[in-house]
């Protein structure tokens, strides 16, 4: 029988077991092959919710046996909370009170007022209440409640920073005045090598109404007695020490115990640590430097400025000092020349960090009399390309050949890339008729007759390339009459009496 037919499944959906199984198949008519007539048996079935197994069919699994917890429970009586006989032995084992000893220990750290304040706080806590209240588990699963400060955690603590003060704003660097009496007041200060103790100044030995006045103003006389007198000091103190180190040794001491000045730790401490600026030698966490003066002393005039004095402050960034050291001329004569820029665009470059934007620039310069030069750059910042561009316009330029000062010799033609241009000489007063970057390209070379054409691809970049390259293809008459053994002869200046301009 086939449950998928409706009598079979109405029949097994209402009935699963087997007693209601057998009285649903007595209650189907059976024929026979002796009788022709029908038998018909009926019994009483059992209702669907008293089956054993009565219930329907689902297409969903049926619910999971409920889940047992991840960890086991931990239990009062397991951590000794029930019984008062453990609750007592847990307290004593763990929260002891402070012992005679240990009290007379803390006495000697703490003063009376913080003793008497510990002693106020162990009275107010009752030890039965921590072990009810915050009993700590003890068992493999338990979490880290408690933290000891006194151990530095490199994962979460931060790396203790000394505390120091903040800079002095007004701090500055000493002069030598200054500096010579922090060298003595150092010097004094010094446990060993006190050789002098504390040592007199030059302003000791002068008299009392220009003690308050700068050396500078004191009289000739004045400063004369007191350097003598002064050195005078020096020699006495120099001879006693000498006197006294000599005593010291026939007295046996040696080494360390004889006064003989500053180590080297002393001296290197003073130069690593020392402070050189009139802030008190105070030290800070501060990663800023001082500004440097204009003129240090002592390293000014030993380095050369990029800077020419000729320049007479033109040039003080020393931005033309490679160009004047290449072409030989002035930045004066660099002024003069003309510069214009006559292509600009954008180029990106797609990179794995996205795309990069650059800026392509070509300048040409020209001084106006045959020179033409051209230049091309690039760069992220507009103002870095053109600066570039310009340079390398005025670092290129090269004589170009001009017939009568005025145009070029014959016609001449130059392919770059796809971009074909063709340039070719016209007579005076012809003009320039190209277009518009050509004309600039003519106007810096000094031509003034000229015309062009371009009949194939009109590329900016590729257009100005071709037309320089144009230019400096030129031919020369003199060197082909030469190589024909014949002798060149101008018309014009001729039939003109040079009068051809």
């Amino acid at each position: 029988m086939s449950a998928a037919r409706p009598a079979a499944r109405r029949l097994i959906s209402g009935r699963l077991a087997s007693g209601g199984l057998r009285g649903a198949a007595a209650a189907v008519a059976l024929p026979t092959a002796s009788s022709t007539t029908t038998t018909t048996t009926t019994t009483t079935t059992t209702p669907c919710h008293q089956l054993l197994f009565a219930h329907q069919f689902h297409s969903s699994p049926q619910l999971a046996a409920r889940r047992r917890p991840r960890f086991p429970n931990v239990r009062a009586v397991d951590m000794g909370l029930i019984e008062e006989e453990k609750v007592e032995e847990y307290t004593k084992e763990t929260f002891p009170k402070y012992t005679e000893g240990e009290m007379k220990s803390l006495r000697k750290r703490y003063s009376e007022k913080q003793m008497a304040a510990i002693e106020a706080g162990e009275d107010a806590i009752e030890p039965r209440d921590l072990t009810m209240q915050g009993r700590l588990r003890i068992d493999p699963y338990r979490m880290p409640y408690i933290d000891d400060f006194a151990e530095n955690q490199p994962i979460i603590d931060k790396r203790l920073r000394r505390q120091k003060d903040a800079p002095d704003p007004h701090a500055r660097f000493m002069n030598m005045d200054e500096f010579a009496d922090d060298l003595i007041d150092w010097a004094d200060k010094l446990a060993t090598g006190d050789v002098t103790g504390t040592l007199k100044t030059l302003v000791d030995f002068v008299p009392d109404q220009w003690k308050k006045k700068p050396e500078s103003q004191w009289p000739r006389e004045v400063q004369a007695d007191a350097r003598k007198a002064f050195n005078t000091y020096l020699e006495g103190e120099v001879a006693r020490q000498a006197e006294e180190t000599k005593a010291e040794k026939a007295g046996g001491l040696t080494g360390a115990e004889l006064r003989s000045g500053p180590t080297d730790g002393d001296i290197l401490k003073y130069i690593l640590e020392r402070s050189t600026m009139t802030d008190g030698n105070r030290t800070s966490d501060s990663s800023l430097a001082h500004a440097l003066p204009s003129k240090v002393p002592g390293v000014a005039g030993l380095y050369k400025t990029a800077t020419d004095l000729e320049d007479a402050g033109l040039d003080d960034l020393g931005v033309y000092q490679d160009l004047k050291r290449r072409s030989g001329m002035t930045v004066r004569e660099i002024f003069r020349v003309d510069a214009k820029m006559l292509v600009s665009r954008r180029v990106s470059n797609q990179t794995r960090l996205g795309k990069v934007s650059k800026l392509s620039v070509m300048y040409v310069a020209g001084n106006g009399g045959g020179w033409l030069g051209l230049g091309e750059a690039k760069s992220t910042e507009e103002t870095t390309a053109m600066e570039k561009a310009k340079l390398l316009a005025l670092r290129n330029m090269q004589p170009i050949r001009r017939y009568e000062d005025r145009t070029i010799y014959g016609s001449v033609e130059a392919k770059v890339s796809g971009t074909i241009v063709r340039l070719a000489s016209r007579p005076p007063g012809f003009g320039l008729r190209v277009s518009h970057r050509i004309f600039e390209m003519a106007r810096a070379a000094g031509l003034k007759d000229l015309s062009a054409t371009i009949p194939r691809s009109r590329n900016p970049m590729n257009s100005v390339r071709a037309a320089y390259k144009a230019l400096l293809s030129q031919p020369d008459p003199e060197e082909m009459a030469l190589g024909r053994g014949k002798k060149l002869v101008d018309a014009r200046k001729v039939y003109y009496g040079g009068a051809t301009q």
